[in-house]
Protein backbone atom coordinates (compact mmCIF):
# COMPACT_ATOMS: atom_id res chain seq x y z
CA UNK A 1 0.00 0.00 0.00
CA UNK A 2 1.37 3.02 -0.87
CA UNK A 3 1.83 5.86 1.63
CA UNK A 4 -1.10 8.04 -0.02
CA UNK A 5 -3.33 5.66 0.76
CA UNK A 6 -2.34 4.98 4.24
CA UNK A 7 -2.59 8.38 4.50
CA UNK A 8 -6.00 8.22 3.40
CA UNK A 9 -7.26 5.56 5.62
CA UNK A 10 -5.71 7.05 8.45
CA UNK A 11 -8.13 10.57 7.48
CA UNK A 12 -10.63 7.73 7.34
CA UNK A 13 -10.08 6.45 11.03
CA UNK A 14 -9.77 9.49 12.34
CA UNK A 15 -13.42 10.64 10.76
CA UNK A 16 -14.59 6.72 12.49
CA UNK A 17 -13.22 7.97 15.82
CA UNK A 18 -15.08 11.16 15.59
CA UNK A 19 -18.40 10.17 14.94
CA UNK A 20 -17.76 7.29 17.39
CA UNK A 21 -16.77 10.16 19.90
CA UNK A 22 -20.43 12.63 18.67
CA UNK A 23 -22.81 9.40 19.32
CA UNK A 24 -21.02 8.52 22.85
CA UNK A 25 -21.35 11.61 24.09
CA UNK A 26 -24.86 11.65 22.73
CA UNK A 27 -25.38 8.33 25.06
CA UNK A 28 -23.56 10.58 27.69
CA UNK A 29 -26.12 12.76 27.54
CA UNK A 30 -29.07 10.43 27.76
CA UNK A 31 -27.24 8.40 30.68
CA UNK A 32 -26.92 12.21 32.73
CA UNK A 33 -30.31 13.04 31.82
CA UNK A 34 -31.94 9.36 33.45
CA UNK A 35 -29.82 9.39 36.55
CA UNK A 36 -31.19 13.47 36.76
CA UNK A 37 -34.84 11.62 36.46
CA UNK A 38 -34.43 8.54 38.71
CA UNK A 39 -33.11 10.96 41.33
CA UNK A 40 -36.47 13.38 41.59
CA UNK A 41 -38.97 10.09 41.19
CA UNK A 42 -39.92 8.95 44.74
CA UNK A 43 -40.09 5.44 43.42
CA UNK A 44 -36.82 4.67 42.17
CA UNK A 45 -34.58 3.18 44.23
CA UNK A 46 -30.83 4.28 45.39
CA UNK A 47 -29.19 0.98 43.47
CA UNK A 48 -30.79 2.21 40.30
CA UNK A 49 -29.50 5.91 40.66
CA UNK A 50 -25.86 4.54 41.27
CA UNK A 51 -25.87 2.58 38.96
CA UNK A 52 -26.79 4.87 36.57
CA UNK A 53 -24.21 7.09 38.06
CA UNK A 54 -21.56 4.67 37.47
CA UNK A 55 -22.28 3.78 33.76
CA UNK A 56 -22.00 7.94 32.80
CA UNK A 57 -18.66 7.54 34.78
CA UNK A 58 -17.37 4.36 32.67
CA UNK A 59 -18.66 6.15 29.75
CA UNK A 60 -17.13 9.59 30.35
CA UNK A 61 -13.67 7.92 31.28
CA UNK A 62 -14.20 6.43 27.95
CA UNK A 63 -15.15 9.60 26.15
CA UNK A 64 -11.66 11.14 27.87
CA UNK A 65 -9.31 8.50 26.65
CA UNK A 66 -11.31 8.84 23.29
CA UNK A 67 -10.53 12.07 23.03
CA UNK A 68 -7.00 11.82 23.72
CA UNK A 69 -6.92 9.79 21.28
CA UNK A 70 -8.06 11.71 18.66
CA UNK A 71 -5.86 15.02 19.76
CA UNK A 72 -2.86 12.71 18.85
CA UNK A 73 -4.27 11.55 15.85
CA UNK A 74 -4.98 14.67 14.81
CA UNK A 75 -2.32 16.52 15.51
CA UNK A 76 0.24 13.26 13.62
CA UNK A 77 -2.26 14.26 10.57
CA UNK A 78 -1.58 17.74 10.94
CA UNK A 79 2.16 17.14 10.90
CA UNK A 80 1.75 15.16 7.31
CA UNK A 81 -0.55 17.66 6.14
CA UNK A 82 1.89 21.01 7.05
CA UNK A 83 5.02 18.97 5.47
CA UNK A 84 3.14 17.93 2.28
CA UNK A 85 2.32 21.51 2.08
CA UNK A 86 5.93 22.63 2.73
CA UNK A 87 7.26 20.03 -0.39
CA UNK A 88 4.28 21.66 -2.07
CA UNK A 89 5.44 25.27 -2.14
CA UNK A 90 9.55 24.11 -2.32
CA UNK A 91 8.96 22.33 -5.54
CA UNK A 92 6.40 24.33 -7.56
CA UNK A 93 7.22 27.27 -9.40
CA UNK A 94 6.03 30.49 -8.94
CA UNK A 95 6.30 31.73 -12.34
CA UNK A 96 4.32 28.71 -13.52
CA UNK A 97 1.29 29.73 -10.76
CA UNK A 98 1.49 33.41 -12.04
CA UNK A 99 1.45 32.44 -15.17
CA UNK A 100 -1.37 29.97 -15.16
CA UNK A 101 -3.43 32.71 -13.42
CA UNK A 102 -2.73 34.93 -15.99
CA UNK A 103 -4.02 32.21 -18.88
CA UNK A 104 -7.38 31.83 -16.48
CA UNK A 105 -7.97 35.58 -16.46
CA UNK A 106 -7.59 35.86 -20.21
CA UNK A 107 -10.04 33.01 -21.06
CA UNK A 108 -12.49 34.39 -18.95
CA UNK A 109 -12.78 37.46 -20.68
Amino acid sequence: MGSRKVIEAYKVDINGLADLLGKLVTSYQVLVSSSTQLNSMALSKKSQVKDTLQRVRRLGKIIDELITVLEESGNNYMDYCELKSEIIKSTINENYIVSEINEELSFNE
